[in-house]
């Protein structure tokens, strides 16, 4: 239930998005754990309760062990592989599908905005893409979820990694591009359900606001950053905010 201030403020927003043509979203982690996708900052449970997700997501714990850390990517897919789009990422595809200026970004791995509908674009990789490390070439066999075994490369003989950008690496660069190109030319920026802290994703929302446009911020999160470029602030869960917001978009299509 969204309280009258968070209901002015989604009023608020939906005025000024009215008024422009170029929309820019950026989704984060906190969008895909009302879909009950755990976050990188909750505590790991079961056999990986003693390790930090920071210390097995970057490649020099996959050099040092790499059917370590290949096996918690299989966890880490077998605890997300049933999870569904919830009513956010709904609201976004329905949103999409209706304004063809509007771009979506997201940090996130899964493919809940695909299984909704959305076309978007992936900064930091896809759970459930493969790669190898040597050669970097896409792993394209199917992928036994439910076993750890290490796989390797049909060309070079290499480990096969999940196709995610982990820690000290850099993003894929032509997603990275297109997400600079949106940003640069956005008349209205919203972050969702991000903390902003993580770069250099994390530096849209600065040139969004500095860009030509001079792009108006909207955050959507239940624990709101305070960044000072916030134009409007909702302080709401994205599953009660969004299908609020589009309704009162579309209605006046």
């Amino acid at each position: 239930m969204l309280s009258p201030q968070q209901q002015q403020y989604i009023s608020q927003a939906s005025d000024y998005i009215r008024q422009h043509n170029h929309i820019c979203i950026l989704t984060g982690a906190g969008i895909s754990a009302e879909s009950g996708i755990p976050t990188f900052r909750d505590k790991q449970t079961g056999l990986w309760e003693n390790y930090r997700a920071e210390d097995l997501a970057n490649i020099g714990a996959f050099e040092r062990n790499p059917s370590l850390v290949w096996s918690w990517y299989q966890w880490r897919r077998h605890l997300v592989k049933d999870k569904k789009p919830n009513p956010a990422h709904q609201a976004l595809a329905r949103w999409q599908k209706q304004l063809s200026g509007m771009t979506l970004i997201t940090q996130n791995v899964d493919d809940l905005h695909e299984q909704a509908g959305s076309t978007v674009t992936h900064l930091h990789g896809h759970l459930w893409k493969n790669r190898c490390s040597r050669c970097d070439l896409p792993y394209d066999l199917p992928v036994d979820y439910e076993n750890s075994a290490l796989l390797h490369c049909q060309h070079c003989s290499g480990y096969i990694r999940p196709d995610i950008v982990w820690f000290g690496e850099i993003l894929p660069q032509q997603e990275w591009r297109d997400a600079q190109m949106a940003v640069t030319r956005c008349e209205v920026f919203i972050a969702i359900g991000t903390s902003s802290i993580v770069y250099p994703a994390a530096g849209l929302a600065e040139l969004a606001k500095y860009n030509p446009q001079r792009a108006k911020i909207i955050e959507i999160n239940p624990n709101p950053t305070d960044n000072p470029m916030v134009d409007i602030q909702i302080q709401a869960k994205a599953g009660d905010a969004l299908p609020v917001l589009v309704e009162q978009l579309l209605e006046l299509e």
